[in-house]
């Protein structure tokens, strides 16, 4: 079956050591690697997701000396900095799209990014007749969150792999899976994510 990987937001600001560092967000970088490096060849796309904000505004307000962290945020994931680069542990080899979002203005989803060549990812999975993905990254009550319910209401179904996301606060990444879950994706683990399917899953003999 055809299916695209959407990874969000695996970048340095957002995992341990970073302006909005995400307990686990390491742990994730690494987790996505090890997924990839044995089931990258099961999708059609691998597209992968960046904040990538203006360095000389507020970004629509996004930026606030005194942020809430639910509407304004400290500075974070500034365009060419080292903030908004991939966490080194997230290997991207296998990424067939990189989108950036959020230059100028406000953006949580992936679906409000593009590529350097200007495309959408609506417009990757479209054309390719793509209706299955699974979501990954951070933060799970953030821009996971906002990513997939994009995906969903494009039509898209949407495996979210839950050991494979990491959220800001327990609470309100429990909620937004259950919203997530409302809203008809489905959650399950990396391990079945192609349970069953008849696929090599051990490493060498």
């Amino acid at each position: 079956m055809s299916r695209a990987l959407l990874i969000v937001d695996v970048q340095n600001d957002f995992t341990e050591g970073g302006a909005l560092a995400i307990v686990g967000g390491d742990a994730v970088a690494s987790a996505v690697s090890a997924f990839l490096s044995s089931h990258a060849e099961r999708y059609d796309v691998i597209i992968a997701s960046r904040d990538w904000h203006h360095p000389e505004s507020d970004n629509g307000g996004h930026f606030a000396a005194e942020p809430d962290f639910q509407d304004t945020w400290p500075e974070h994931c500034v365009a060419g900095t080292d903030g908004a680069a991939y966490d080194p542990l997230l290997t991207t080899d296998a990424v067939t799209h990189h989108v950036r979002k959020g230059y100028g203005k406000p953006a949580y989803s992936m679906f409000e990014g593009t590529t350097e060549a200007d495309e959408r990812v609506v417009s990757l999975l479209g054309e390719r007749g793509l209706i299955d993905a699974d979501v990954v990254g951070l933060a799970t009550d953030h821009c996971v969150r906002a990513s997939a319910l994009d995906a969903i209401a494009h039509g898209v179904h949407v495996r979210v792999l839950t050991d494979l996301v990491a959220g800001v606060g327990i609470e309100s990444s429990d909620a937004a899976l259950a919203e997530l879950a409302h809203a008809g994706a489905e959650l399950i683990s990396s391990a079945e994510a192609f349970e069953g399917d008849g696929a090599f899953e051990g490493g060498d003999a």
